[in-house]
């Protein structure tokens, strides 16, 4: 035996059952779940709280047992008895609405609490493509119908802290103010999804839920925790989806196919994108267009389609000559020059045009300069600089970078430090000037402070 299972004792006590009630409801949930050989008495639940610890499925039912008794979600965490395949869930694209609730309701909590097999969660190879074909196919669920209903005034509270968390995010980098992003959304909104609601309140709560769910997984990406980031935006794309807000659920899959490119599948990203344009074909967003032909010009130069990539900057471009700004919703509010023109720099760059690369950076740089945004400023003057090594002007793609560095050290970005490393690799080939080494030094003690 281990040592005494305080947490089940505690939750035993809380929940006012004796022992043998407790195990008479595990044999009778054990049924239910066609488990009848699973048939614990008094003195096993006695060894349980001693510090033995149950096989699984035990944890699970007791949970189980346990969420039954007071209504709301208890983890095996909870209870003393180790973490679920929370990690895994929140790759699944649930057609149950119930159960994509418990799912992005656990999946917080473990982020919250910096559990360790959330942190070591992979990033999954092309597992967008089966969430990013059920949103397409919208098939849905009916919501529960349990406790006090949800209020409009309780929807545009949350939609005002996402105004408040996005400005955080894009002036700060992802990796400031997360963790407080994924409490506010623990502690207020996930369990506004366990309640009742009219028709017309709940699109409107699934929709604030499904944007806070994406920044939360913006902010992990941003922020380097890939795996994390991925289960955040797989479970704010079925959120969206519940929401009936198609420009939504095409934003989100911008964001998965910008990761699946940025981690070496561009061909995921591609096709991302392209479904999330596909599913704009029954509404209006031209921010949320240009953004997904954008990146899909940077998949696709990736990949070394060039006329595919320079039509779909253009198309972007041209996407984003319709947007007006009172007419897009707050989500899109990144989706500006600054940012566009940062990212075809970037598509530019990978296709050897280092004359076009250099142009969208400077324009890029000069909007985020107005707007004091320093990670996107530290990216585009990196692709500034990429682009004058390809001219082989060192002593220009030495200064670019040196502003690429200062601003990198104004944000807790993992993105802009890579923007740092990656210029590190280019400058290499150009052997041991004076200025190579000097910024290698340089980039060295940012990553280490980083």
């Amino acid at each position: 035996m281990g040592l005494p299972n305080v947490r089940l004792g505690e939750w035993l006590e809380r929940s006012g059952m004796s022992r043998g009630e407790l195990a008479r409801r595990v044999r009778a949930k054990a049924v239910e779940r066609k488990q009848p050989h699973i048939a614990p008495d008094a003195t096993g639940v006695r060894r349980w709280i001693g510090g033995e610890r149950p096989r699984r499925p035990v944890p699970e039912i007791l949970a189980g047992v346990f969420s039954d008794h007071f209504g709301y979600r208890v983890t095996t965490y909870d209870i003393g008895l180790g973490d679920s395949t929370t990690a895994d869930d929140a790759l699944v694209y649930n057609s149950s609405y119930t159960d994509t609730v418990e799912v992005v309701a656990d999946l917080g909590r473990a982020d919250v609490d910096r559990r360790s097999f959330l942190a070591a969660a992979p990033f999954a190879a092309v597992a967008g493509l089966g969430p990013s074909r059920e949103w397409l196919l919208n098939t849905l669920d009916r919501a529960p119908k349990a406790g006090p209903k949800v209020r409009l005034e309780d929807v545009g509270a949350v939609r005002n802290m996402f105004t408040t968390f996005q400005r955080m995010d894009i002036f700060q980098g992802g990796g400031s103010g997360r963790l407080m992003l994924a409490e506010y959304m623990n502690q207020h909104v996930y369990p506004l999804l366990r309640r009742a609601h009219a028709e017309g309140v709940r699109q409107a709560l699934c929709e604030a839920a499904a944007e806070q769910t994406y920044l939360l997984g913006w902010m992990a990406y941003d922020n380097g925790e890939h795996g994390t980031a991925q289960r955040y935006l797989i479970q704010s794309l079925r959120l969206a989806d519940e929401s009936k807000n198609v420009a939504l659920g095409a934003h989100v899959l911008a964001g998965m196919a910008d990761q699946a490119t940025l981690l070496g599948n561009p061909a995921e990203g591609r096709r991302l994108a392209q479904a999330g344009r596909h599913g704009l074909a029954k509404t209006t967003s031209p921010a949320c267009l240009a953004d997904l032909w954008c990146l899909e010009g940077r998949a696709l130069a990736l990949l070394g389609d060039r006329a595919g990539a320079v039509r779909a900057v253009a198309e972007s471009e041209r996407a984003y000559e319709r947007v007006r700004l009172a007419d897009e919703p707050a989500w899109a509010a990144f989706i500006d020059p600054a940012y566009l023109h940062g990212e075809h720099a970037n598509t530019l760059r990978d296709l050897g045009d280092s004359g076009g690369a250099a142009e969208h950076a400077r324009r890029s740089i000069e909007f985020a300069k107005k707007q004091k945004r320093a990670r996107r400023g530290a990216m585009s003057h990196a692709a500034l600089a990429a682009s004058h090594l390809q001219r082989r002007d060192l002593d220009s793609a030495y200064a670019a970078g040196l502003r690429t560095l200062a601003l990198t050290k104004q944000v807790k970005s993992s993105r802009a430090v890579e923007a740092v490393t990656d210029l590190q690799a280019r400058m290499r080939p150009f052997g041991r000037s004076r200025l190579v080494a000097d910024f290698d030094e340089r980039a060295r003690e940012l990553v280490a402070a980083a």
